[in-house]
C-alpha cells in the first residue's frame, strides 16, 4: 500500500568540492552529524511526450538509500511536494498507476532519464537531539534514456524534517548565502536532467487555433483551463484530499456551462455530445459531494440543538447513515474515474482543443461576443427568478427556485470566463450573481435536508425511538427555506446585468 509524505525542500547550485559552511551557527541547530555517502540509482519514468514532466510530476524507481522503491511526486506549492511511496517492484504499482491515469490515458510510462547520485548527508539536530533538517551534497550523473546525452552537476539539497518548523529552511539558506551558495534555477533533478539532455529543437510550435484578441481565443483559453483542471484534480479525488470532489465537479460544470454559453463561438454539433458526457461525470461525482454537504449541514444543525432536546440516539443514527452513504458515494466517484467512458471523455476534450469547431463569431472581437453571451445568460436567469417568485410557496416553487439556481451558476460561470476579456464589469456581475446562487443554494439545501430528516424520523420511529429531534430539525429547515425565499427579491435586485 502506498504511503504519502509531505516534502518541503530547497535546492542550491554547488561546484564540485564545495565546502558546506558551519551549520551550527544556524538558529536552533545545536549539532550537525555526518551520515556519510549513500549511492542512489533512480530511473525516472514518463510518457514518451513527457506529459508528467510538463505538469511538474515526477515518477521514479529508486534503489539505494533508506527509501528505495517507487516514488510519485505531485507539486503542492513552490518547494513543497507530496511524495507517494510504494515498495520496490519490477513494474509500476497499481496504486500509483491509478493516480496517473488521467494523464497517461491508455498508454504507458517508459524510462526517460537515469540519475545516479552520490549523496553526502548531514543531519541538523536541535539541543534535544531532534531532527530539524537534512542537508545533502549530491554529485549527480544523468543520462537520457535509452542511449541519449549525458550531463553531470553538483547540488545541495536541504529538506525540513517531518515535524520541524519549515522556517528552519530560511535560517539554513541565510547561512548558505553567506558562504556564496545560491538557489538552483531548476525545481528538481529531473527538470535539470531533461533540460541538459534535451534533443535539438525540431522547429517552432504550431500556431494557435484562434487569433489573439478574438472570441475564439478567449473561449478556448477558458475551455483549456477547465479541461486541465479535470486532469489535475483526478489524482486528488483518488487520494481523497479535502474538497477534491467538489473542485473536480465544479470544473466539469464550468466547462459544460462554457460550451453552452458560447455556442456562437464553438459549434454545438460538436460540443453538445461532449456536454452530455460532462454532465454524466459531474453527476457521478455529485453523489459524493452532495452527501458531504448534506452530512455537514445536518451535523451542524444537530450541534445547535440544546442537549435537553436531543432525544434518543440521534448522533449515532446520523453517524451510521453518513458512514454508509459516504462509502458508497466515494466508490461511485472512483468507479467513474476508472471507466473507459471517462477516458473517452478526456480524449474528446483533447481532440476539441487540438482542432476546435470554431464558428464565424470566433474570429470577431472577444469583448463584444462574450458580453453578448453573458447578457443572454443573465436574461435567462431573470426569467427563471421571475417565474419562481410568481409561484405560491410549495413544491412547484421549490422546483422553480432550483432551476433558477442552476441558471445563476451558468451566468456566474459565463461572467468568470469573460473576466480576462471584460475585466471589472464581469467580476462585479460574478460577485453579485454568486450571492443569488448562494441564497438559492441555501434554499435547495434546506429542501433536500427536509427529505432526509423525514427518512431519518421514519427509521427512528420504526426502531422504537422518538422522532422528536428529527421533527425539530425539519421545522428549522422549513424556516431556513422560508428565510431564503423572503431574502431573494432584495439580493436579486442587486444582480444587474453588464
Amino acid at each position: 500500500m502506498a504511503e504519502t509524505k509531505r516534502e518541503i525542500e530547497r535546492k542550491y547550485e554547488a561546484a564540485a568540492g564545495t565546502d558546506v559552511p558551519d551549520l551550527t551557527r544556524v538558529r536552533d541547530v545545536a549539532t550537525v552529524t555526518d551520515e556519510g555517502v549513500v549511492e542512489l540509482d533512480a530511473v525516472y519514468h514518463d510518457t514518451p511526450d513527457l506529459r508528467l514532466a510538463a505538469d511538474s510530476i515526477t515518477l521514479r524507481r529508486r534503489t539505494g538509500g533508506s527509501d528505495a522503491g517507487w516514488h510519485l511526486k505531485f507539486p503542492v506549492a513552490v518547494g513543497v511536494r507530496d511524495e507517494i511511496r510504494a515498495p520496490l517492484s519490477d513494474t509500476l504499482p497499481p496504486d500509483l498507476a491509478a493516480l496517473l491515469r488521467s494523464r497517461v490515458r491508455g498508454g504507458e510510462v517508459v524510462p526517460v532519464v537515469r540519475l545516479r547520485s552520490a549523496r553526502d548527508v548531514r543531519r541538523l539536530l536541535d539541543a534535544d537531539g531532534c531532527l530539524l533538517a537534512e542537508l545533502s551534497v549530491d554529485t549527480v550523473r544523468a543520462r537520457r534514456l535509452p542511449k541519449g546525452p549525458r550531463a553531470s552537476w553538483t547540488e545541495i539539497e536541504v529538506e525540513a524534517a517531518d515535524d520541524a518548523d519549515p522556517g528552519i529552511l530560511d535560517a539554513v539558506e541565510k547561512q548558505l548565502r553567506k558562504a556564496g551558495v545560491r538557489p538552483s534555477d531548476a525545481p528538481s533533478k529531473l527538470a535539470r536532467a531533461l533540460a541538459e539532455t534535451a534533443p535539438e529543437d525540431h522547429g517552432p510550435d504550431a500556431p494557435p487555433p484562434a487569433a489573439p484578441g478574438t472570441a475564439g481565443a478567449a473561449v478556448l483559453a477558458y475551455v483549456r483551463e477547465q479541461a486541465e483542471a479535470i486532469v489535475a484534480l483526478d489524482p486528488a479525488v483518488r487520494r481523497d484530499l479535502p474538497d477534491a470532489v467538489h473542485q473536480l465537479r465544479v470544473a466539469c460544470r464550468r466547462l459544460r456551462s462554457a460550451l453552452k454559453t458560447y455556442r456562437s463561438v464553438l459549434d454545438r454539433n460538436a460540443t453538445d455530445p461532449l456536454g452530455d458526457e460532462l454532465k454524466w461525470l459531474a453527476g457521478e461525482l455529485g453523489v459524493a459531494r452532495d452527501q458531504e454537504v448534506l452530512a455537514e449541514r445536518l451535523r451542524g444543525r444537530l450541534t445547535d440543538v440544546p442537549r435537553p432536546l436531543r432525544l434518543g440516539p440521534v448522533k449515532a443514527r446520523l453517524r451510521i447513515w453518513d458512514t454508509a452513504r459516504t462509502k458508497d458515494a466515494r466508490r461511485k466517484a472512483v468507479a467513474a474515474l476508472d471507466s473507459d467512458r471517462y477516458l473517452a471523455l478526456l480524449g474528446r476534450l483533447d481532440a476539441l482543443l487540438a482542432d476546435p469547431p470554431l464558428r464565424e463569431a470566433a474570429g470577431r472581437d472577444a469583448a463584444k461576443v462574450l458580453a453578448r453571451a453573458v447578457r443572454k445568460d443573465h436574461a435567462r436567469l431573470a426569467a427563471r427568478v421571475d417565474r419562481a417568485l410568481s409561484l405560491a410557496p410549495g413544491h412547484e416553487r421549490d422546483l422553480a427556485l432550483h432551476e433558477a439556481r442552476k441558471a445563476a451558476k451558468r451566468t456566474r460561470y459565463a461572467a468568470d470566463a469573460a473576466r480576462p476579456t471584460l475585466g471589472k464589469p464581469a467580476k462585479k456581475l460574478s460577485k453579485r450573481v454568486k450571492k443569488v446562487q448562494s441564497l438559492l443554494g441555501e434554499h435547495q439545501d434546506a429542501v433536500v435536508a427536509r427529505a432526509t430528516l423525514r427518512d431519518l424520523a421514519v427509521q427512528a420511529h420504526a426502531a422504537g425511538e422518538t422522532a422528536f429531534t428529527w421533527g425539530l430539525l425539519y421545522g428549522r429547515e422549513e424556516a431556513a427555506a422560508d428565510a431564503a425565499e423572503r431574502g431573494l427579491p432584495e439580493v436579486w435586485a442587486r444582480a444587474v446585468p453588464l
